[in-house]
């Protein structure tokens, strides 16, 4: 009933920039959060920035300062942009929302399929 689309993935050398986007469709009623998620080869998933509805964006301390989310509530759209990347931001970065459906005015969490990111020394 909904879908994440995830894009803007790709490889990029260390200090450089990447958006990365996510377009959330379907029978949404309202989003509660919507967030970025990463996940590098044998670790596990973890937050990376998320914005809640009404309130202010949250960063893990690692991307502070670096990275930025934004949304845009009219398209159901989060944006991540990622500057002065650096080879340990390798990762497959996750798109996630709480959505509360039309159909059944319940809250579900959503995840995208990943987009991979890419970062070389």
């Amino acid at each position: 009933q909904v879908q994440l689309v995830e894009s803007g993935g790709g490889l990029v050398q260390a200090g450089g920039s990447l958006t990365l986007s996510c377009a959330a469709s379907g029978s949404i009623l309202r989003v509660n959060v919507m967030g970025w998620y990463r996940q590098a080869p044998g670790k596990q998933r973890e937050v990376v920035a998320s914005i809640r509805t009404g309130a202010s964006a949250t960063y893990a301390d690692s991307v502070k300062g670096r990275f930025t989310i934004s949304r845009d509530n009219g398209k159901n759209t989060i944006f991540l942009q990622m500057n002065s990347l650096v080879p340990e931001d390798t990762a497959v970065y996750y798109c996630n929302a709480d959505i509360m459906l039309r159909t059944t005015l319940r809250s579900t969490s959503y995840w995208g399929q990943g987009t991979q990111v890419t970062v070389s020394s």
